[in-house]
């Protein structure tokens, strides 16, 4: 048995924002999906992948994901069983993740204030403005 594998790799997009919850000791646990799209040469097919993270992970996850937020997911694929309120048992296989790695730029919101823009010398202005102005102002105007 110790030549067995049990690891799973996804690259895809949060179908919604993470939800974050917290254990009786403070642990966070965090579960989110996640799209992942297949294309073969006769269709393109979406699968919805269910990932949880735990402790600090799980803490990141909460903060920085949000919907359509593009991930890349390493982890293990477990299979979990519970008992819903009508009696009867229910399964759920996800993904327990112990990587996550943000794909993509930043959104314009989370981007940091633009630098005001840099004035443009009075030589450059002139000639912009169709101003017409003497050589020899313009030569006051180089910087060495």
């Amino acid at each position: 048995m110790a030549s067995d594998l049990n690891r799973c790799e996804f690259i895809g997009r949060l179908g919604a924002d993470p939800e974050v919850r917290y254990t009786a000791d403070n642990k966070a646990i965090c579960n989110f999906s996640i799209a992942v799209n297949y294309e073969s040469t006769t269709k393109e097919t979406t699968e919805w992948v269910r990932i949880v993270t735990f402790s600090k992970l799980a803490g990141i996850c909460g903060d920085y994901l949000k919907k359509g937020s593009r991930v890349f997911i390493a982890g293990r694929m477990t299979t979990r069983k519970w008992v819903n309120k009508d009696g009867l048992d229910q399964y759920t296989t996800e993904v327990v993740a112990d990587q996550m790695q943000m794909l993509g730029g930043r959104s314009a919101e989370d981007a940091p204030p633009a630098a005001p823009a840099k004035p443009k010398s009075d030589a450059y202005r002139s000639i912009k403005e169709g101003i017409v102005v003497p050589l020899d102002e313009m030569i006051d105007d180089v910087p060495f």
